[in-house]
């Protein structure tokens, strides 16, 4: 499955139309319960949103971490 990541097109070895967003962040990108906000082509989504979000070829995401500092 191809998709497009902060605008640079990645290749995920799935066996299936679609990937759960939550699964994509966690076993693919391996970005764990990191803090993320997440753009799926041009709709912002909320957290509770990730475990229903179906990720798809041509999907286009914008993903940012939340880093806190001082």
């Amino acid at each position: 499955m191809k998709i497009t990541i902060n605008g640079e097109e990645r290749e995920f070895a799935v066996e299936v139309d679609s990937v759960p967003l939550e699964e994509l962040l966690r076993r693919h990108l391996e970005l764990g319960d990191a803090p993320v906000l997440v753009e799926q082509n041009g709709k912002a989504l909320l957290k509770k949103e990730f475990s229903n979000a179906q990720i798809s070829e041509g999907d286009v995401l914008e993903i940012v971490r939340m880093v806190a500092g001082g």
